[in-house]
């Protein structure tokens, strides 16, 4: 990596300079420069250093910047430069930077030499619900994660925490046994409209009249002793879902492990009595409860992690604490991953604290992460809803996007003389819609709620789907016209091709960083300055019928590679034609 590689010059100047020193104490700081007048990196250690060391910073610079410029046999960097009170500014040779993007142009994009196992929980819809706008930032965001891990070459477990068990399902089991029992026989089709409608009328009964709750209660029961006729209705039921969620992932483009709250169902008792030989479990009102040091509720008093219910029934809690353990215990992983919205912070600082205090997770030896999110708004600044009041529906709104998608390319093929068929425009549509809509959530800060607008995310100009990927068709239409054309070695001279060549160069960088601060939003930032970048060089040098022909050709092979590998990893697909 190339950071790597200059980050390595300064840890040995300053063993070099400074041999008694600790260097975990004194960890050298090497950061990718604001601004082209400052070089291409900017190391800002010796600023740090001057206290402990009691040596002024330009002093300790000097001495850095002496020794680096003595080991520099090898002609990676061209000039260093100290700024200001003792900032070493480092440009890199024109020469080095050819060669490492030659390198990374004939070879494979490097992945880690670490590789691990990686638990990522994310989209998980609820059985016999519709996935609605609300689903849309977890499924994403954990698909990209994913795909980043993958592509580092991580070992990554993809799993859809879906909620398919619990009273609910009770209730919709007596609902159809009793008003609507020719679904169960086979005599009727049902599919997921008619079970959310069933569930509506189920939970309306279930709150007004006693005798179905208990009626709803008792097939709970059945269920959870393994009753035939409540598991065949319950399967059932799943199956239904399934397929209806299968489609959106389909569109989207997702793969994911099914393991729902069903699967660690028969672990659950197994679990509370683990806790209760730990001694960490306290009865309260009834229930079984661990009380964690520092967590309250608004009235400051200690609030309770539930693991079973005073009327003997388990909640989430109890699951997700039994999913953690089998992650670590079974699953091996040593990263755990989940990909929930921020409400659910609290949950999940209790569940890690529960853990750890179960002794089923070490710090030291897995690391457990909730990737937050915000809420998607509409234009009026609240939750995205339809005009009816209702939460949108995933499906409507993904074939809604790629419906205006195709509008649009039908219009600039109408206008510009494209000649695209109607089945082109339809295949690409599909292709900008969905990516249109992944990309809108993906380039915003996921802390952050985001205002949804089909008009801004397929816009061909700024920050979006629609400009990488035209960007990418570029490339292509100049390989188009190259022909035949043999590529030679990349050789950067021009100031564009430089710029250029560097922005390339920090791919490796930007996704080591990403995997470790799980912000999706800054590889959409640094593609869409990748795709600036080339237009900027397309714009300065001249491609074709020049004596740089045949290097600059590589050079766009290597923005079209790393493109390529960018959109792969968001989830967004190319296209060669626009």
């Amino acid at each position: 990596m190339l950071k790597t590689r200059i980050e390595e010059k300064f840890i040995q100047a300053f063993k070099k300079a400074y041999p008694s020193q600790d260097l975990q104490t004194l960890s050298i700081e090497l950061n990718r420069s604001t601004h082209p007048r400052f070089g291409h990196y900017q190391c800002n250690s010796a600023m740090k250093f001057t206290k402990i060391l009691g040596i002024p910073p330009r002093e300790i610079a000097s001495q850095i910047v002496e020794n680096v410029q003595a080991s520099n046999h090898d002609g990676v960097i061209e000039r260093l430069e100290i700024a200001g009170p003792g900032f070493i500014n480092v440009s890199l040779s024109a020469k080095y930077l050819s060669e490492y993007c030659q390198q990374m142009l004939t070879c494979k994009i490097p992945s880690t030499d670490k590789p691990q196992r990686v638990v990522i929980d994310f989209s998980s819809p609820n059985t016999a619900k519709e996935m609605h706008v609300g689903h849309l930032r977890s499924t994403i965001i954990g698909d990209c994660l994913a795909r980043l891990f993958e592509f580092l070459g991580h070992d990554v477990l993809r799993l859809n925490h879906i909620g398919d068990w619990g009273t609910a399902f009770g209730m919709l089991i007596a609902y159809i046994q009793q008003f609507d029992n020719g679904i169960l026989l086979g005599e009727k089709k049902c599919d997921l409209t008619l079970l959310v409608r069933h569930y509506k009328a189920a939970k309306k009964l279930f709150d007004e009249d006693a005798a179905f709750k208990k009626q709803a209660q008792l097939a709970v029961v059945a269920l959870q002793q393994g009753d035939q006729h409540a598991l065949k209705a319950w399967q059932m039921i799943c199956e239904i879902s399934r397929q209806a969620y299968q489609e959106i992932y389909d569109l989207l483009d997702i793969k994911l492990v099914e393991r729902g709250e069903s699967f660690y169902n028969p672990q659950l008792a197994e679990v509370v009595k683990d806790c209760e030989a730990k001694g960490l479990v306290t009865l309260s009102d009834g229930a079984k409860c661990i009380f964690l040091e520092g967590f309250v509720n608004r009235e400051g008093e200690p609030l309770p992690f539930i693991l079973q219910k005073s009327d003997g029934g388990y909640n989430y809690s109890t699951t997700d604490l039994a999913a953690i353990r089998h992650r670590i215990e079974d699953e091996k992983a040593k990263r755990i991953i989940y990909v929930v919205d921020c409400g659910q912070a609290t949950h999940l600082t209790m569940l890690f604290a529960a853990a750890q205090k179960a002794g089923y997770l070490n710090p030291k030896e897995v690391k457990a992460q909730h990737v937050a999110f915000g809420v998607v708004l509409g234009p009026d600044g609240k939750k995205f809803k339809t005009r009816s009041g209702e939460v949108e529906k995933l499906i409507d709104l993904l074939t809604t996007a790629i419906s205006k998608a195709q509008e649009i390319l039908t219009a600039r093929n109408q206008e510009n003389n494209q000649g695209l068929s109607a089945t082109q425009i339809k295949d690409i549509a599909e292709i900008l819609g969905i990516n249109a809509v992944k990309y809108s959530d993906l380039s915003c800060n996921r802390m952050h709620d985001y205002t949804f607008s089909y008009e801004r995310m397929l816009r061909f100009e700024g920050n979006t789907a629609a400009f990488l990927m035209y960007a990418y068709v570029r490339i292509h239409g100049i390989k188009r016209k190259a022909k035949q054309v043999k590529i030679d070695a990349i050789k950067l001279e021009h100031p564009a091709e430089i710029t250029l060549g560097l922005h390339l160069a920090q791919f490796t960088e930007m996704l080591d960083s990403i995997a470790e601060d799980l912000m999706p939003n800054r590889l959409c930032e640094y593609l869409y300055e990748l795709a600036e970048t080339f237009n900027a060089f397309f714009r300065d040098c001249r491609v074709l019928d020049v004596p740089e022909q045949n290097q600059r050709l590589a050079l766009c092979e290597l923005t079209e590679k790393v493109l390529k590998h960018g959109l792969e990893i968001l989830g967004l697909k190319t296209v060669v034609i626009m």
